[in-house]
């Protein structure tokens, strides 16, 4: 049994999901790694995972349309009763970034790109 039904990749980056994706899929955590490359239809698709599900976000911040702070924003609204962990994984070096990240209750780390097998490992 994985440890997860579902990891979320959130990020406007193509070649970064494809890149994250693959390293997440050779750990065999979890049944399924999905790809968004935007929030919005992210938020959809968690819409129809069932609360039971255990499902790990990891979430870009800067993105067009819906940027990282409207989805955790979208996500409170809507589902503050699941139990997901969301990682905020993104380039942003700003401290700001990272003070913001933690006033968000559903926000559980945040990591700076690349993703790497070390920081996936210490994040599980």
């Amino acid at each position: 049994m994985h440890s997860y039904y579902s990891i979320i990749l959130i990020d406007d980056d193509p070649i970064n999901n494809l890149i994250n994706k693959r390293l997440i899929s050779k750990m065999d955590i979890a049944d399924q790694v999905e790809e968004f490359l935007e929030a919005e239809k992210a938020l959809n698709r968690i819409q129809n995972l069932a609360e039971t599900e255990k499902t790990l976000i990891l979430l870009d911040i800067n993105m067009p349309v819906m940027n990282g702070w409207d989805f955790l924003n979208a996500y409170l609204k809507e589902f503050k009763d699941r139990g997901d962990r969301i990682i905020m994984l993104s380039s942003s070096i700003d401290f700001q970034d990272r003070q913001k990240a933690k006033q968000f209750t559903c926000v559980e780390g945040f990591i700076e790109k690349p993703l790497t097998p070390e920081k996936f490992k210490n994040l599980l």
